[in-house]
């Protein structure tokens, strides 16, 4: 008896493994566990820290990496833009949509993407219209920065956003407020800062902002570039609120290929019409800032999409006046060029207002870039097709 007491009292003995186990583990919200036993040292708690604001704000910091991206692309286009023998805009279209409808074609091939060159039936005439509006978007911003300066010429971008809700009261049906309209005006008086037309504030003859460092630019060169980006935003503005109506009928990537394949053909008519040659580059640095254009662009668009995908599209919105950030930082190391003061006020009256619409905007009602979200996107369409429920959803997934 004893001994088989002495067994018994063996096997109730407490092992410390199985007690110890769950306290050898802090579990954090975000999922990520401490060491065992000791307290967090400065270095693990910076590391949660870290990793739960990037668990939170991955789509706000990816579509923040796009706007640095465009940034940088838009600097090379501005430094080719000043290579000796120059290279046109259009053959700067040319080559950088090349190279996204490339990219975009090895993508959707390989991802099993239905109808990769033509897209889906039904709604084909407005990718195209969404193709030619991107075009003139960019013919708009390319040409502008041959002579204005590069932080001039991406706030006037800025006035998408503004003329867009114009459109979709107009087209889409969507609600446009008297706020928004004062809102619209002052973003208007603030191009008119930034263009600074001659007839109005008179001024010297010749402006900063040429191609290459300390280059000038006559006054009527420069209301020529405010001109040319405003077709840019008229242009931006066709296609964002075609893809606002298209809204998942159609893969995004099939938004990418119209855009290029039409940039593509449209650029080459162009050239071929107007006689204009198409440079070959004959130097590693020329060459270098072409390819460079064409994967800035294609990681920009990429980025964007990953981040309108991981986010609400209103939060990240915010995230795109970053880049007049990132174009001053730039305009300054390889132009050596600050803004006059008249171009930071009109700068801060678009950014104040875009980012006054965007932030009054009602909750329910907002539609942010172009990108629809399911429960918006009938209201969306109905106004701009001819006939209602002619095309059914776009069975394809988006990539993460």
């Amino acid at each position: 008896m004893s001994s088989k007491g002495a067994s018994g009292a063996a096997l109730t003995v407490p092992v410390p493994e199985p007690l110890a186990r769950p306290a050898s583990r802090a579990t954090t919200t975000s999922g990520w566990e401490d060491e065992i036993g000791a307290p967090s040292s400065p270095m693990q708690k910076f590391n949660r820290s870290f990793r739960e604001g990037w668990k939170r704000n991955t789509g706000l910091l990816l579509f923040v990496a796009a706007q640095a991206f465009y940034a940088m692309m838009d600097t090379a286009v501005k430094v080719l833009h000043g290579v000796d023998p120059p290279v046109t805009t259009l053959q700067l279209i040319f080559v950088r949509m090349g190279i996204t409808f490339l990219c975009c074609m090895v993508y959707m091939y390989i991802a099993g993407v239905p109808d990769p060159l033509l897209g889906p039936k039904g709604i084909r005439h407005l990718l195209i219209l969404r193709g030619f509006g991107g075009f003139f978007g960019l013919l708009g911003i390319y040409y502008s920065l041959q002579y204005l300066s590069l932080s001039d010429a991406v706030v006037l971008t800025f006035l998408t956003p503004t003329c867009t809700g114009i459109a979709g009261s107009i087209l889409l049906g969507e609600t446009f407020h008297v706020k928004h309209a004062i809102a619209s005006l002052v973003s208007l008086f603030g191009v008119i800062l930034i263009a600074r037309p001659p007839f109005i504030f008179g001024g010297p003859a010749d402006l900063p902002g040429g191609s290459r460092p300390g280059e000038s630019v006559t006054p009527a060169e420069r209301l020529l570039a405010v001109g040319a980006g405003m077709l840019g935003v008229l242009g931006s503005t066709t296609a964002y609120t075609t893809i606002r109506a298209i809204g998942k009928r159609a893969h995004p990537m099939h938004n990418m290929v119209f855009f290029s394949m039409v940039c593509v053909v449209v650029s080459s008519i162009g050239m071929a019409t107007t006689n204009t040659p198409f440079v070959i580059p004959r130097r590693i640095d020329w060459l270098s800032l072409l390819l460079m254009i064409g994967i800035f662009g294609f990681a920009a668009q990429m980025l964007m999409t990953m981040g309108l995908q991981r986010d609400a599209a209103g939060r990240v919105t915010m995230a795109l006046y970053t880049s007049i950030v990132f174009a001053v930082i730039l305009e300054y190391i390889f132009f050596h060029t600050t803004p006059p003061p008249l171009s930071i006020v009109g700068t801060t009256l678009i950014i104040s207002s875009a980012m006054y619409i965007a932030l009054s905007k009602e909750k329910e009602k907002a539609s942010p870039l172009p990108v629809s979200s399911p429960t918006e996107r009938d209201g969306l369409e109905r106004p701009l097709l001819s006939r209602e429920g002619s095309v059914n959803s776009y069975d394809g997934r988006t990539s993460k």
